[in-house]
C-alpha cells in the first residue's frame, strides 16, 4: 500500500490528542488487527510513506517487522520501539499480526514536548528506550485496550510537557509561519509569510532550518504536494492544481514527482 494513493488509514483507528498537545501532536494511532485480516488475510503488508518531517514514534505490539529508509533495510525485532523522523521515503514491510502503536508529531512538536530536537534525526531508527521511560514502555505492551495505552502515553507526554513549558520563540514563529502558510491556502511563498510575521526571509529561513532540519521553502513545496495530492486523489475530476499555488498541470506534476519520488501518470484514476 502506498499512502495517498491508497488509504492506508484503513489499517488503524485513530484518536486525537487533548487541546494542550494539539499543537505539537497530530494524533495518535493503534494497528486494527480485525481490519487487517479482513483486507489482507495473512498475506504480508507493504507500506509505503512519504516524507512529512514529523517525528513519529512507533510502538512495537507485534512481531518483528523490517523498515526501508534511505535505501537501508533495518530490521525492527519483536518488543523493540524506534522513535523515526520521517524526512525521506519510508516503507513498512510487517506481516498481518502486525500491531503498532503510534505517535505522530508535528514539525517541531518533539522539542515542544519532551525538548528533544529532530534536527539530527534524519536517516536513522533511534532506539524508543532512549527517550522514553522503560517503565512506561513496559506497560504499553501489556494486554490493554487501545484506550488505556492512549491514556498511558498522552499523561506521561502531558506531564513532560508541562514541566518543561516554556516560550521557545524558534518553535513559535515555526508553528505560526506554517500556519499563515496554511491559511493563505498554500499560496504564500517565504518572503509573504516572514512579512506576516514581521520578520525576514533570512529569519525565518533560519528559524526552520533550527527547528525542522528543513528550509521553509522545501517545507512549503512538500506541505503544498501532500496536501494537493491528496485532493487529487479523491476527487481528480473537479481537481484545480491553480487553487494549491500551481501554475498549471505541468507545475502540478512536477511537484508530485519531487514529493512522491514517481509520475502521476497511472494514478489519475
Amino acid at each position: 500500500m502506498v499512502e495517498i494513493f491508497q488509504n492506508i488509514r484503513q489499517l488503524y483507528d485513530f484518536v486525537a490528542p487533548c487541546q494542550e498537545l494539539a499543537d505539537h501532536v497530530e494524533f495518535f494511532a493503534e494497528t486494527s488487527l480485525a481490519r487487517t485480516r479482513q483486507h489482507f488475510g495473512q498475506a504480508p503488508i507493504a507500506v509505503k510513506m512519504f516524507a512529512s518531517w514529523t517525528p513519529t514514534f512507533y510502538i512495537n505490539l507485534g512481531p518483528a517487522y523490517s523498515i526501508d529508509l534511505a535505501h537501508t533495510r533495518y530490521q525492527v525485532k519483536a518488543h523493540e520501539d524506534i522513535l523515526l523522523l520521517r524526512n525521506n521515503t519510508v516503507a513498512r514491510h510487517n506481516q498481518p499480526t502486525d500491531n503498532i502503536f503510534t505517535v505522530k508529531f508535528y514539525p517541531g512538536g518533539l522539542e515542544a514536548v519532551l525538548g528533544i530536537s529532530q534536527v539530527k534525526l534524519t536517516n536513522q531508527l533511534v532506539p524508543l528506550k532512549q527517550i522514553l521511560p522503560t517503565q512506561l514502555l513496559g506497560k504499553m505492551r501489556q494486554a490493554l485496550p487501545f484506550t488505556e495505552r492512549l491514556d498511558l502515553m498522552q499523561s506521561y507526554l502531558l506531564s513532560t510537557y508541562k514541566r518543561n513549558k516554556n516560550k521557545d520563540h524558534y518553535l513559535s514563529v515555526v508553528r505560526e509561519a506554517i500556519g499563515e502558510y496554511q491559511a493563505s491556502g498554500l499560496q504564500l511563498n517565504t518572503s509573504a509569510v516572514a512579512e506576516r510575521l514581521f520578520v525576514t526571509s533570512k529569519t525565518i529561513t533560519r528559524y526552520f532550518n533550527r527547528v525542522v532540519g528543513l528550509a521553509p521553502k522545501q517545507y512549503f513545496a512538500l506541505l503544498r504536494a501532500r496536501t494537493a495530492l491528496t485532493v487529487f486523489i479523491a476527487d481528480p475530476d473537479n481537481f484545480v492544481p491553480f487553487e494549491y499555488g500551481y501554475y498549471d498541470w505541468s507545475h502540478f506534476n512536477k511537484g508530485v514527482t519531487n514529493f512522491t519520488g514517481q509520475k502521476l501518470s497511472g494514478h489519475e484514476r
